[in-house]
């Protein structure tokens, strides 16, 4: 059984203690493919450190995170813009996979909603040029991500609707835009609400995700999130599909596949 971990930041200061113990733990899990986002240019060189480290398992993608959009954030695009260029016009033996992740987040301060959301689309408008899926961090902020999401609409559109949270109608409208629904830790919580409808929708909307070192699936709620624990989110979806695990991990795989084109 193969998984994908398709939004995991294992680059992150939560594991500098154990990272290649929880590398070997989710690879003996079976997953065997970590999908990794940017943030911003302080993140940068440790997630090539990461990817230098387990190149045949690691694939990054590049952008600016929504809560790091501030008074710097042109300043932090032309760094996302010189890193595509780095890679992609610059025939490197590496590429990245996705922009990623981008969006709009109001939960914490919506005092640059306006930036995020010119940030959000410029970047949309790179992953076109690039011809790469976005990966959408959306909290708080469905309205204004898919205020964005309409102006930019079109066959050369598509991704991951990170860390999905909505509503039926929310999961209907982002699958309109070619996006698939990424699914994690959520979906196992009591007060997840997901886990009610997610059978409506056919699984080849869904891929799966961990978002580690956040939101661990319960039995693990409230620690430290891994990658390992996947297999938590495709147990609870084997149920909730009534589908085997295997089942889950071959489609959901695939999907991630057809998504970033490996």
């Amino acid at each position: 059984m193969i998984l994908t971990d398709t939004h995991t930041h294992i680059y992150s200061e939560s594991f500098k203690d154990d990272q290649d113990e929880m590398m070997q733990r989710a690879m003996s899990a079976g997953v065997k493919r970590f999908f990794v986002p940017a943030i911003d240019s302080g993140y940068t060189q440790s997630m090539y450190n990461i990817e230098n480290q387990y190149p045949d398992n690691v694939f990054l993608m590049m952008g600016l995170h929504p809560t790091h959009v501030k008074e710097n954030y042109k300043e932090e695009l032309r760094h996302v813009e010189e890193e595509l260029e780095k890679r992609f016009d610059h025939d490197s033996d590496k590429k990245f996979y996705a922009v990623g992740e981008i969006g709009v987040d109001l939960y914490w301060d919506q005092t640059f909603l306006k930036q995020q959301q010119e940030a959000f689309r410029h970047q949309i408008q790179l992953a076109k040029k690039y011809q790469l899926p976005i990966v959408i961090h959306c909290r708080d902020a469905f309205e204004e991500v898919f205020e964005v999401l309409e102006l930019e609409k079109g066959e050369d559109l598509y991704g991951i609707f990170h860390c999905f949270t909505g509503s039926i109608e929310d999961a209907k409208r982002a699958i309109g835009y070619n996006m698939k629904l990424g699914i994690g830790g959520v979906v196992t919580f009591k007060n997840g609400k997901i886990d009610t409808f997610l059978n409506e929708l056919s699984l080849k909307h869904i891929v799966l995700e961990t978002d580690a070192p956040y939101l661990a699936p319960t039995p693990y709620r409230g620690k430290r999130n891994e990658s390992s624990y996947l297999v938590n989110v495709v147990d609870k979806l084997s149920e909730i599909y009534n589908k085997s695990p295997e089942e889950i991990a071959q489609v959901t795989t695939q999907n991630s596949k057809e998504i970033f084109g490996i």
